[in-house]
């Protein structure tokens, strides 16, 4: 703001200029336009004179009395008749520059939204720490307003330094984070295109593109996956994207694939294994179900934009019966991957044995997405429901709502 204030300054002085220093130079120029009419008038009324007394015989030797005469009207223009017509009052510019700095301070005060800018240069101060925040695994999430700061830290920041790819990668990641696909589509390949080796900016730029769902996208967001394992064989988060992305797919045996590739990993952590257990059992289900189809109904689960999806969860997907009941007919867990989900639920999913889903006609849907495992928790997790629909019919589900 220091820096700022100083400009104003300058382009203050440099508008004061303008109203000063002609009057100084216009000044001293009046002065000696004055002084050289005087001397004229002085000179032709002089003359007149010698003209006259040469007529009348008063002179002996009129061009004599010519020179003298030019030379006394030069040097003897009496200066205090001048000064008193010419003189210069400082003081009466002060009014100028009032008027001046009042309108630019004024003004400035009115419509230069020193508020705002006070408040975002204090947004910019606080980057830092949002940024260890955020970068922090375990530590809470970022409210809505911090997020919000953050983003404005980090544009403003990369309109100063656009070759940080740091800051485009952290950028693509609040994208990622608020569903903003473009934002993080075009942050990431910004990253990309600065550092085109970084294992992290590949991964992270093919999150992004199966985010979109763009066929293309996707099949280019495959293959550089597959290149990077080829550097990088035990890259973990590679290995769980395409595992998520064939399941996604329907490809169940190539998702196990990866799955048991992922539990040969050294020091995958006991949360990864259940995790990839968990796959690996529901892809063993869903091959199972189409070999032995019954009937069910199929849901096409969606994301609205203003989900904020947390960093790891599962979505659990459930039939009820058509008054709503809250105890499930059937339920399915499904990996947090990537929106709209499409599934069918039979009576291999069912919860009871003596309670199957094709013993009633009428149906309803429900979604949640589950934070924490525990189904008894649900305070903070997003949820959509369905309208009633027949056994063996077709559904969607917006996830919109918030516990």
């Amino acid at each position: 703001m220091t820096l700022f204030w100083i400009s104003t300054l300058i382009l203050v002085l440099i508008a004061l200029a303008f109203l000063i220093v002609p009057v100084f130079v216009g000044s001293n120029q009046d002065q000696v336009a004055s002084r050289d009419e005087l001397n004229k008038a002085f000179f032709r009324d002089r003359l007149g004179e010698l003209k006259e007394e040469n007529s009348e015989g008063l002179i002996a030797s009129p061009d004599e009395m010519e020179v003298e005469l030019q030379q006394s009207l030069l040097d003897d223009v009496p200066a205090e008749q001048i000064q008193q017509y010419t003189l210069f009052k400082p003081w009466l510019m002060l009014p100028g520059v009032l008027v001046i700095l009042g309108l630019s301070y004024g003004l400035y005060s009115i419509v230069g939204n020193q508020q705002k800018v006070a408040t975002w240069q204090e947004t910019v101060s606080r980057l830092p720490q949002l940024t260890q925040k955020l970068m922090v695994q375990h530590a809470d999430p970022l409210t809505d307003e911090e997020m919000d700061a953050l983003t404005l830290g980090l544009r403003t920041r990369l309109h100063e330094r656009p070759n940080d790819a740091t800051g485009w990668l952290l950028l693509g990641r609040i994208g990622i984070a608020n569903r903003d696909i473009e934002t993080a589509q075009g942050a990431m390949k910004r990253a990309l295109d600065l550092e085109p080796t970084d294992p992290t900016l590949q991964l992270e730029y093919a999150r992004t593109l199966m985010m979109g769902g763009e066929p293309g996208q996707l099949q280019f967001a495959r293959t550089m996956l597959k290149h990077l394992l080829e550097r990088h064989p035990t890259n973990f988060e590679a290995m769980a994207l395409l595992a998520f992305d064939a399941f996604s797919q329907g490809d169940y045996p190539v998702a196990i694939q990866f799955w048991e590739q992922m539990k040969s990993l050294p020091g995958i952590g006991d949360d990864r294994l259940r995790m990839i257990e968990g796959g690996i059992a529901q892809a063993k289900k869903e091959i199972e179900r189409a070999a032995n189809p019954s009937p069910g109904v199929t849901v096409t689960v969606n994301l609205a934009p203003s989900v904020t999806l947390p960093e790891q969860g599962i979505v659990i997907v459930s039939v009820h019966t058509a008054d709503g009941a809250p105890m499930p007919l059937a339920a399915r867990r499904l990996p947090l991957s990537r929106f709209p989900l499409t599934l069918t639920l039979t009576d291999s999913d069912s919860m009871i044995p003596d309670r199957l889903m094709s013993q009633q006609s009428k149906l309803i849907v429900r979604a949640r997405i589950d934070r924490d495992g525990n189904v008894a928790t649900k305070d903070g997790d997003w949820f959509g429901e369905s309208g009633i629909v027949s056994l063996g019919g077709e559904t969607s589900i917006t996830i919109q709502s918030q516990f």
